[in-house]
């Protein structure tokens, strides 16, 4: 997995070692990161498709962001974060249709949204957009306040076309299982970081800010069939989870929508 590469710059950065012991520790992690086998996007998961009853207006759902937002780690849109939430959304409308499309990106960084904002806005508009990224921005250890600026951007560009947006922050690295200790606490300590960015940027660009390590790094660091084979990218299990998160401030987004 490409992005893993540049884990091994960890070995001379981090506080945390403080030992060259350490340094060769952390060293030796990110190379048996970068060699692990892990979950590939699936363009069968990008495909658009349409939940719930005919017959009612439509409601327009657009993912944007990582490989999160487009559900790498299972085989079905039904089982992806977009999917899982169309569904619930569907069920909780009184059978209301959800289209359900996604511009995301495998391997996209904050500084990509630009272009999927502009793809998102082709066509029909969206009642509302979802934005899920952040994670390849902490794996190539960039600057959490200039991720948080792209971030920002992009949801005032969507408010400013009328859309609603809700963004779901950087999930937790801490309980990440393909990544050993002290690997891991030192990831989870940036993903942190970065998710506070996320937030401020993002509320000040108009989105309903939902913080995922927050509300669902509990279940996923007790329960590991929250992730998928590679111990990095959600499992249908772990994607349910994050829909159920997500679905409040999603509902609150079409409510303002509609009442507009």
């Amino acid at each position: 997995m490409s992005v893993v590469r540049r884990l091994a710059r960890l070995a001379t950065v981090t506080v945390i070692a403080g030992t060259v012991g350490g340094a060769a520790v952390l060293a030796a992690q990110a190379v048996a990161a970068r060699t692990r086998t892990y979950a590939k996007p699936d363009m069968r998961l990008a495909m658009r498709s349409s939940i719930g009853a005919a017959g009612k207006p439509p409601l327009r759902l657009v993912l944007l962001g990582d490989a999160t937002a487009l559900g790498v780690g299972v085989d079905r849109v039904a089982d992806t974060v977009g999917g899982q939430l169309a569904a619930l959304l569907a069920e909780g409308s009184a059978g209301r249709r959800v289209e359900l499309s996604s511009v995301a990106v495998a391997g996209s960084r904050s500084s990509d949204l630009a272009t999927q904002v502009a793809r998102a806005l082709v066509g029909p508009k969206p009642d509302v957009a979802l934005m899920l990224v952040g994670t390849n921005d902490v794996m190539h250890l960039g600057r959490a306040v200039d991720a948080a600026e792209h971030l920002g951007a992009a949801c005032r560009r969507l408010r400013d076309a009328g859309i609603p947006v809700v963004v779901g922050t950087c999930p937790d690295f801490g309980a990440l299982r393909a990544f050993a200790p002290p690997l891991r606490q030192l990831l989870g300590l940036r993903s942190r970081r970065m998710a506070r960015q996320q937030a401020a940027a993002a509320s000040a660009g108009g989105a309903v800010v939902v913080d995922l390590a927050a509300r669902t790094g509990a279940v996923f660091r007790a329960d590991a069939g929250t992730l998928c084979h590679d111990g990095f990218h959600p499992s249908a299990d772990g994607y349910r989870v994050w829909a159920h998160a997500l679905l409040p401030a999603v509902e609150e987004a079409t409510a303002v929508r509609g009442a507009a």
